[in-house]
């Protein structure tokens, strides 16, 4: 979890984030936290909530080969191919989880989230890119899951 000297504010500890367009922040937040310090990502946030306009979902699933070339070009934000791109294929796939299930919250009251969430953990680094193990257990942590610290 985040070093104790960094205040991360964009956990919801207190409830369920407020729509899909959260969840998705929170994911692709966890997507690029990932072999990085918690304070280089939150220092450059509100660069990436712009460069993704906001992280609407239908926006960003929408984007192309230039939208990840001003990505790529773009100092404001870490500029990184791989998980720029996971970005737009975790767009897509948010889409997908809206038509099965409604919201990604209906879709989360489907997954067995007994053993710590291991099934869960399992089916987001199946389902959605560049959502390992660690990850996914970050992400559910920043959801406010009931998920316990690993080792």
């Amino acid at each position: 979890m985040p070093e104790d000297n960094v205040r991360t504010g964009w956990f919801f500890r207190d409830g369920p984030p407020p729509d899909d367009n959260a969840y998705f922040e929170n994911m692709i937040r966890c997507v690029f936290q990932a072999g990085l310090t918690w304070k280089l990502i939150s220092d450059r946030w509100p660069n990436f909530k712009k460069a993704f306009k906001d992280f609407n979902i239908e926006v960003v699933a929408d984007f192309d080969e230039d939208d990840i070339e001003r990505l790529l070009s773009d100092s404001g934000i870490l500029r990184n191919r791989a998980k720029i791109e996971a970005s737009l294929v975790n767009a897509m796939e948010f889409l997908k989880v809206k038509e099965e299930f409604g919201s990604f919250s209906n879709y989360m009251d489907t997954l067995d989230k007994s053993e710590n969430y291991k099934y869960v953990k399992k089916e987001l680094s199946k389902r959605f890119s560049r959502m390992g193990p660690k990850s996914a257990m970050v992400f559910l942590y920043s959801i406010g899951e009931d998920i316990k610290h690993e080792d």
